[in-house]
């Protein structure tokens, strides 16, 4: 999975990694060069007396240094750059692929898990690249190299090499083996934290409410505990490999300097050579370092990119038409509902059965029925909110699934059950659905709303902050702006989903009035729980476990629908009902 991300992310940049790679071998070539300049002085030059050798190869030595830094500082820029384009494009698809989902695949994944996928599981990735771009070149170049400089600095001395190079291999690969299932615990876990967390955030009035603070703490320590005790388990191990590496390395430096040195008095080696013998050591076992270094962060990158993969690999179940049908010609927001169907994957039973519905403009349509009926579902298939899993939704006479995203965005406005305001101002959220609506426009949704007064009395009126979710203002007032901002659209049809549940009866009853100026010539489709808000619409659907049980005015199914006589009288008296 990783090397599937990375394969098709990193495509557009091959020329700056063509650079990249070009800079980390001039990098490690003058890295490897310089033990052997340094061998040759002190063996030509110190040990023989020449002053003027000594010089002209130390300023040699400069100039690779020189050069050594150049390369190593264009190789970390080049690589920054591009480690951090990975990043952007990656949590841009994911974004994007978010975007697209359906209410069934947001609820598939959840909101704190995206969250994290988007963020942290593309940090790390996007950290793995950055040390791959970093050592990729280098550190192998450096070993072989090391190694192949090494015996030629002397062969018999080389013995210690073969003994160090399997070990440290070893050594390293036993620890990442057993790291991979900690982390991608530890991102699972991670997902848990942020869950609690946002869920103890969002549902604070509530925990305070019932005074749960305690029992919320503790849920939140007990996930941060599991958390804590993975990572410290993968710490444990990341820990264990330095100590391991530094262990090899220092008894390899004790046996090269021990046989070294019985090798220079035997004759057989110069000092010069020894010195860039001990350099080439270090050279190999820092390569190995830093290969180590890279390859514990592997583990957990490739669980996270398995993560990521998941998102992008996962098609909505609400797709766009290949060749969406043109715009009707005379667009006038005629909604009719065929004998739909609409069952959760893997469920035993249809939410929806066998719908029949049929709302015309200058109607008001209400639909009614007890809790779990399906109303709010039925809404959701008209926006495509999901689809339908049997029959058709039909606007204008074709088929939603054959419309043009934008085009059902531009004849279907929805004011949903829980409304949401993003952060931003009054004037902002009121212009989601039309960027280029006037003030003038602004002010008379709100008048129609029923919320100009309460906009006029904050401070900038319609430049007053709404921060993240509306949460400063109180549920009626949300329910009315976003009504307001369903009449900044003007679509053909409106959709109001249990949209006046916050609303006191007088409020109510004059918002209804406002709209039903304002939406005369349109489709209005009304859920409801309150049976004064659609006693007086041109037509009530009633629903009852997914089924439609009664179609008619107030009077005839009080006369005719037990269901509904049920309903009504379960809030208004025999004589209120009439």
């Amino acid at each position: 999975m990783l090397r599937q991300l990375l394969r098709n992310h990193l495509a557009p940049y091959r020329r700056p990694i063509a650079f990249l790679v070009a800079l980390q071998l001039l990098q490690t070539g003058a890295t490897l060069y310089l033990p052997t300049l340094n061998a040759d002085i002190i063996d030509k030059g110190v040990v023989v007396g020449d002053t003027g050798y000594v010089l002209t190869y130390g300023a040699v030595m400069i100039a690779v240094s020189v050069v050594q830094v150049a390369g190593n500082i264009g190789a970390v820029y080049y690589g920054a750059r591009t480690a951090a384009a990975l990043g952007r494009d990656v949590r841009a698809a994911v974004f994007d692929r978010v975007q697209s989902f359906s209410a069934r695949e947001l609820g598939h994944f959840g909101a704190p898990s995206l969250i994290t996928r988007t963020t942290n599981d593309v940090q790390q990735v996007q950290m793995l690249v950055l040390m791959a771009f970093t050592l990729m070149v280098s550190a192998p170049i450096m070993c072989v190299g090391g190694i192949v400089l090494a015996l030629g600095q002397d062969v018999p001395l080389s013995a210690v090499l073969v003994a160090v190079v399997p070990v440290l291999g070893v050594s390293v690969g036993l620890v990442v083996a057993r790291m991979r299932p900690l982390f991608r615990t530890m991102q699972e876990r991670l997902d848990t934290v942020n869950r609690v967390l946002r869920e103890q955030i969002t549902g604070n009035r509530v925990i305070r409410a019932f005074v749960r603070d305690a029992y919320e703490r503790e849920r939140f320590r007990g996930a941060n505990r599991e958390l804590t005790d993975v990572s410290v388990s993968a710490g444990r191990l990341m820990a264990l490999m330095f100590p391991t590496v530094m262990t090899v390395i220092n008894f390899s430096s004790v046996a090269v300097v021990w046989f070294g040195a019985h090798r220079i008095d035997d004759g057989g080696m110069e000092i010069g050579a020894l010195t860039a013998f001990l350099a080439y050591l270090m050279q190999i076992v820092m390569a190995v370092m830093m290969a180590t270094f890279m390859f514990m962060m592997v583990p957990r990158a490739e669980v996270c990119a398995e993560r990521i993969e998941e998102v992008l690999r996962t098609e909505t179940s609400v797709r766009p038409p290949v060749a969406p049908l043109p715009t009707p010609a005379a667009v006038r927001g005629r909604l009719e509902i065929r004998d739909a169907d609409f069952r959760y994957p893997g469920a035993e039973e249809p939410v929806l059965r066998g719908i029949d519905l049929v709302a015309g403009p200058g109607e008001t349509t209400a639909v009614i029925g007890s809790t779990g009926s399906g109303k709010s579902t039925l809404l959701g298939l008209v926006p495509r909110l999901f689809d339908v899993t049997g029959g058709r939704v039909l606007v204008d006479g074709v088929d939603v699934r054959e419309l043009d995203p934008a085009v059902i965005a531009r004849t279907v406005g929805l004011v949903p059950q829980r409304p949401y305001l993003f952060s931003g101002t009054v004037a902002t959220n009121l212009r989601y659905g039309r960027p280029d609506a006037t003030d003038d426009e602004l002010w008379q949704a709100l008048e129609t709303a029923q919320a100009a007064d309460f906009v006029r009395g904050l401070e900038g009126g319609l430049d007053a902050p709404i921060v993240q979710g509306g949460t400063n203002v109180s549920g009626g007032q949300r329910q009315r702006l976003a009504i307001a901002r369903t009449l900044v659209q003007r679509p053909e049809i409106y959709l109001f989903d249990d949209s006046f549940s916050a609303l006191d009866y007088r409020t109510d009853a004059r918002l209804r009035a406002a709209l039903a100026r304002d939406t005369a010539g349109a489709t209005v489709v009304i859920v409801a729980q309150r049976v004064s808000t659609i006693r007086d619409a041109d037509r009530i659907v009633v629903l009852d476990e997914g089924r439609v049980v009664g179609t008619g005015r107030h009077a005839e199914l009080m006369a005719d629908n037990e269901t509904y006589r049920e309903i009504v009288l379960s809030q208004l008296t025999e004589a209120e009902a009439a």
